[in-house]
């Protein structure tokens, strides 16, 4: 067999450890910063005043402002805020939101981050922005918005609700299964999205019993970052894209849209993906992955339909048309009644139908 690829490996540094939090004044030394915004959704104010006490001296500003998709017109009070203080530097507390605004800052600003996740997003090990105008979710790549540093601490997810955990967890598990079959992978981001669907697959059910399980949450949150990783490395497919069309039309909740989703789109593209499909096959002890994973995020307790989750009934269309309208990457071709019936599957909960080729 020969091998034909590239491989690109992005800078930053990853501190992982139960206890990595009291790291953070050690690493934002060794990053040299000294006027810090530090950012954070409104719930997570308290923990990002509490992590960041060591560096009260250094903190210019705390805005605890972020929300789900970044909205343009909070990015661009976040930035405002950070050159009202003079940053020259931000610590993003939290999930997708938070560490997605922080990007929206160093997007504008080249200001470098640091990230501390409190869930299983993986936003934070790529250079991936995204921000949401009206109607619609605008994506980009850029080098700046990468966190210089990422503080993993196990210990951060343990409050992390039972339900929330597992949508957050299938989210990681999306970033995974989609760099099995990316256009662009490597033998690298092949070894680590098998090894992160193997480690979030056995974790959950597992934080799911015992949320306090902090054995299980380590396992978890290593998934992620495996996921992040590979997420950050490759070409986004099918599953991302509806995704980000369903959070930016509908302003549905994030996790809770890629659980919906990531069984449906599995279910048609795993047919065309033979390696792909061998691996979660493997990772899940599965010989239907999106059935098997769709069961289990239901009894888990998962909500399955779009439309429990806030999609109007009329939503396919707008779905459909905006899907159809930017080329992306996929193992397969995707036609107006492949979307209809994945998407409309989802829209009212129902397991997803097979797909076969031809």
């Amino acid at each position: 067999m020969t091998h034909e690829f590239v491989h690109e490996s992005r800078p930053g540094r990853v501190v992982f450890a139960v206890g990595a939090r009291t790291r953070l004044a050690e690493e934002v030394d060794r990053l040299g910063l000294r006027r810090l915004i530090v950012v954070c959704t409104p719930e997570q104010a308290d923990l990002a005043a509490e992590l960041t006490l060591p560096l009260r001296d250094r903190i210019a500003a705390l805005h605890p402002h972020a929300t789900r998709h970044v909205p343009t017109a909070v990015a661009a009070t976040a930035v405002a805020r950070s050159r009202e203080a003079s940053a020259d530097g931000c610590i993003a507390v939290g999930g997708g939101s938070a560490i997605g605004l922080a990007k929206a800052i160093a997007k504008d600003t080249g200001l470098p981050s640091v990230a501390v996740p409190t869930t299983y997003a993986g936003s934070e090990m790529t250079p991936i922005w995204g921000l949401t105008g009206a109607d619609r979710k605008t994506t980009g790549r850029d080098p700046r918005v990468l966190p210089s540093t990422v503080l993993y601490d196990p210990a951060l997810t343990l409050t992390l609700p039972s339900r929330l955990s597992l949508t957050s967890g299938i989210n990681a598990l999306a970033h995974a299964a989609e760099a099995l079959y990316a256009p662009d992978g490597s033998p690298i981001t092949a070894l680590m999205a098998a090894e992160s669907a193997r480690a979030l697959a056995g974790a959950l059910p597992r934080v799911a019993a015992d949320p306090r399980d902090l054995e299980a949450r380590s396992d978890a949150l290593y998934g992620a970052w495996l996921a992040g990783s590979v997420l950050g490395a490759t070409t986004m497919s099918l599953h991302h894209k509806l995704c980000h069309v369903l959070g930016g039309a509908f302003d549905l909740p994030h996790a809770e849209t890629h659980t919906a989703i990531l069984p449906h789109v599995l279910a048609f593209n795993l047919p065309a993906a033979a390696r792909a499909r061998t691996a979660l096959e493997s990772a899940f002890g599965a010989a239907d992955p999106g059935g098997h994973l769709f069961h289990l995020a239901e009894d888990l307790g998962a909500e399955m339909s779009l439309a429990a989750l806030g999609m109007p009934e009329d939503g396919v269309d707008t779905v459909v048309a905006q899907a159809l309208a930017t080329p992306y990457a996929n193992p397969r071709p995707v036609t107006e009644t492949d979307l209809r019936a994945m998407v409309g599957n989802a829209l009212t909960g129902e397991a997803p139908a097979p797909r076969p080729l031809g």
